[in-house]
């Protein structure tokens, strides 16, 4: 970074876009990714310079950021690009609740907003307490969370930990520490054995058809599609490691679960 705190940066995911929005730093983001959403305002305010995997080189050096954000290992090429450009980069790398809370503080150091993303982090503890709490003594549903529909992919460990502070229990509740996709690919057969009873869905970058989900060979055993519990959950909602998922996110489970 050219100075403290960074007076130009771009988001390459929705997370941290969010984040300084609550912090009230966005006048600081010059550039953002393009899956980029809350606050809907993003989408008119800001330039869009990437996707996930893939980004516009060129048109972020020429929006001379003093500081670009990443996230995983996804990313790692366009990281290294921009670095060997001269370029300063954070990437942040984490997949569970912890893991959220940890990059609002972080973030807001970087920017010189500790205090006001602390107070935003014990906002969302406090919050996520008081759901867990409400959950206490109620009958927990088996849920399967469906991130992606060909192949199958169970949900990653920030929705299973949602999962189970909104009162219900992660079928595949081992599986969501696996941090790639390919290691939470589930066949068919394991989803019927597990027998959910609620079948929550949110295939990244694409409306869920609930009939296709019926429909599969076998699954009319199941619970969740008998008793007709398949629930959407917006992508923006819950598969962006941030605020989003906290909030909007687990409102959107705790709404389908209880």
């Amino acid at each position: 970074m050219r100075g403290f705190p960074p007076s130009r940066i771009i988001c390459l995911t929705e997370e941290t876009v969010e984040t300084l929005y609550l912090l009230g730093e966005e006048d600081r983001i010059v550039g953002v990714s393009g899956y980029a959403v809350r606050p809907p305002k993003v989408r008119r305010e800001k330039p869009r310079v990437s996707a996930f995997t893939s980004a516009d080189i060129p048109k972020i050096l020429e929006l001379e950021p003093d500081l670009v954000l990443t996230f995983s290992d996804l990313q790692a090429e366009i990281a290294a690009e921009l670095i060997r450009a001269g370029v300063a980069v954070h990437a942040f790398n984490h997949r569970d609740v912890a893991g959220i809370l940890a990059m609002i503080r972080t973030l807001g150091a970087l920017v010189g907003a500790a205090d006001r993303a602390e107070a935003l982090a014990r906002e969302y503890e406090a919050r996520l307490e008081e759901v867990a709490s409400s959950a206490n003594g109620r009958w927990r549903p088996r849920v399967y969370f469906e991130e992606w529909d060909k192949p199958l992919i169970s949900g990653i460990g920030w929705v299973s930990e949602l999962v189970g502070i909104a009162g219900g229990e992660d079928v595949f509740l081992a599986l969501g520490k696996q941090k790639a996709a390919k290691d939470r690919i589930v066949s068919p057969e394991d989803v019927i054995q597990a027998a959910p009873d609620i079948i929550l869905a949110s295939w990244c970058g694409k409306k869920v058809a609930p009939d296709r989900i019926r429909q599969r060979p076998g699954w009319d055993a199941i619970p969740a599609v008998r008793d007709d519990r398949i629930v959407e959950i917006k992508s923006p909602l819950i598969l962006q490691p941030g605020p989003a998922a906290l909030t909007d996110g687990l409102d959107a489970i705790v709404a389908a679960i209880r």
